[in-house]
């Protein structure tokens, strides 16, 4: 009994500093942004108690625009989960299947998981430059003249589209390594036992290894939902939610507000609300994607 006493114990003081972190850099800034969301305050002088005013401004205010930014951040989802994630599989499946220099195409599809947002940022800048960006020049070359003259992050049309390819390009390797490690977790005698039995490589992944990887696709899709609700720094590089708020998404709305227009009230209330969404789409997610072996019935 006195053995079970002091192990606990020890487990209480080696988990006692990473719970206070976790409560001071988490769950104490979350309240505090969840109290100045009922707030009029301008970070200076004392806040003013306005109840649901914030939120009420978020989805009836024209000037805010914050519906505006939810539609751009659920499109940048579904681009996400449609393109980058199948695009990820695809790739996972390839190299996972042992092909020459499977370590080395694994490096660098993951190197731009590594790099900085804002050098990531910066790079695609100039590839989009309308003078002398390597797309524009690539577009001229190949006689596409009115394509060449685009100023993609400057265009309206364009500019959210032009923002999710480098998130694309950043992120397609982090799913892809995800996948690629479920796959190879599955037992190569049922991969072998389906190749006796006549199956095909198509019949293989999608019969076999693709259900299998239900699990690990449900984490990668929550990953992807709440990445883009929160997406925030390359946009900012980019576009900073412009041109004419095209590319507006909740998190650059909110850093505006605050630091734009010291509006400490307004910002905090859509940080909650941006918090509240994440949570609430990866309970949906979780819920829509069922994984019978992993989940509780």
């Amino acid at each position: 009994m006195d053995s079970i006493r002091k192990n606990k114990l020890a487990i209480t003081l080696f988990m006692l500093p990473a719970v206070v972190l976790f409560t001071g850099i988490i769950i104490v800034p979350i309240i505090m942004s969840f109290i100045y969301s009922f707030q009029e305050w301008n970070g200076i002088t004392d806040p003013e108690f306005i109840g649901l005013n914030n939120y009420i401004e978020l989805f009836t205010s024209k000037s805010a625009g914050f519906p505006k930014t939810i539609l751009n951040a659920l499109l940048l989802a579904v681009l996400s989960v449609f393109i980058q994630l199948p695009l990820s599989l695809g790739l996972a499946l390839l190299i996972s299947r042992g092909i020459k220099g499977e370590r080395f195409f694994m490096t660098v599809f993951f190197i731009p998981v590594l790099m900085s947002t804002v050098v990531i940022g910066q790079l695609w800048l100039k590839i989009y430059n309308p003078r002398y960006g390597i797309l524009n020049v690539i577009l001229d070359t190949l006689g596409f003249d009115a394509l060449a003259q685009t100023a993609w992050l400057g265009d309206s049309k364009t500019a959210l589209l032009a923002v999710f390819i480098p998130n694309l390009w950043q992120y397609v390797g982090y799913h892809m390594l995800l996948l690629y490690a479920g796959i190879k977790s599955v037992s190569p005698d049922v991969i072998e036992a389906a190749r006796i039995d006549g199956a095909t490589d198509m019949q293989i992944n999608t019969k076999i290894i693709i259900p299998l990887l239900k699990p690990v696709i449900k984490i990668c899709v929550i990953f992807a939902v709440t990445g883009s609700l929160k997406a925030f720094d390359l946009i900012y590089v980019l576009t900073n939610g412009g041109p004419d708020h095209a590319s507006e998404v909740p998190s650059t709305l909110m850093v505006n507000m605050i630091f734009g227009e010291s509006r400490y009230g307004f910002g905090s209330a859509i940080a909650v609300l941006i918090i509240f969404l994440c949570f609430f789409f990866a309970i949906v997610i979780k819920k829509a994607i069922k994984t019978e072996d992993y989940d509780e019935k």
